[in-house]
């Protein structure tokens, strides 16, 4: 299958080195072409890791690699029979690419958002062709982590729904079926989880070690709210916070003041070498 990837992100990234693993043809398309360089040789430094594991022979790397063409323009996507939009968590950023995606593609041709907290019924609206929208949220990193979520939004139809499944069983992933409310099934519950963590260190109930710490020994998480954090970008978590406090106006879904002005200080996580750790040394 032809398939569009919108954003050469850690997410986009992940989920074109899924799609090529698994013979389809894929075209990576992002604003920046340095951002597609990196994307590039992250997919090939993951591929080498699970080819060391055993995954599949290292001689396969090479084939893979040549499912992904990278493009610089989204007039090259015209000819994909699935877009899955994997752009910033940002809702202007994302309406205005699913206008323009509409007016490139076929009208046949699948639309899927990636986002993890954003209505796809509102993303739908802005498109000529709402029943062809859905959401499909990888999770991070997405070529280790079995679950898509998928949801559709108030106009998507039941060949859309069916296509998108049968999409990413073909990639080996578990499916999880949400409604169309603000954070889906796993945001909901992870990322206030996570706020409600950096309020306790806010508070004062403990340190950002400890917190991590208990988390980790005392409910077998294989990594602590801060730490995934970290990992997960603070900006990102930070945007969810906001989209669910929006969405919901329940006071429990208030970003934490010391999540706001971590994010204000450009100490975004993993990504930028400083968030609640420090990655730089």
């Amino acid at each position: 299958m032809k398939v569009g990837v919108i954003g050469a992100g850690q997410m986009g990234s992940g989920i074109a080195h899924v799609l090529s693993q698994h013979g389809n043809e894929v075209y990576l398309y992002d604003v920046s072409n340095e951002q597609l360089k990196k994307a590039l040789v992250n997919i090939e430094k993951n591929m080498m890791r699970q080819a060391k594991k055993g995954v599949f022979e290292e001689s396969r790397i090479a084939e893979f690699l040549s499912n992904i063409k990278t493009i610089e323009s989204l007039e090259d996507i015209k000819d994909a029979e699935f877009v899955i939009e994997a752009a910033t968590e940002n809702e202007d950023i994302k309406l205005d690419l699913f206008r323009k995606l509409d007016e490139i593609t076929d009208q046949n041709t699948i639309l899927a958002t990636n986002t993890s907290s954003i209505s796809i019924t509102k993303i739908a609206a802005v498109t000529k062709r709402p029943e062809k929208v859905i959401g499909m949220h990888f999770m991070n990193p997405v070529p280790v982590m079995k679950l898509v979520e998928i949801i559709k939004g108030l106009a998507t139809d039941d060949d859309t729904f069916n296509k998108t499944v049968e999409l990413a069983k073909s990639l080996g992933k578990e499916v999880a079926v949400a409604s169309d409310y603000a954070g889906f099934i796993v945001n909901r519950i992870l990322i206030p989880m996570i706020n409600e963590a950096i309020f306790a260190h806010f508070e004062g109930v403990a340190s950002i070690e400890d917190i991590d710490k208990a988390m980790k020994l005392g409910t077998n998480q294989p990594m602590g709210p801060f730490e995934l954090a970290d990992f997960i970008g603070l900006d990102t978590v930070l945007a969810i916070m906001e989209v669910l406090y929006n969405e919901f106006k329940y006071d429990k879904y208030r970003p934490c003041p010391l999540l706001v002005n971590m994010v204000r200080s450009g100490r975004l996580g993993r990504k930028t070498g400083r968030g609640f750790y420090d990655y730089t040394k």
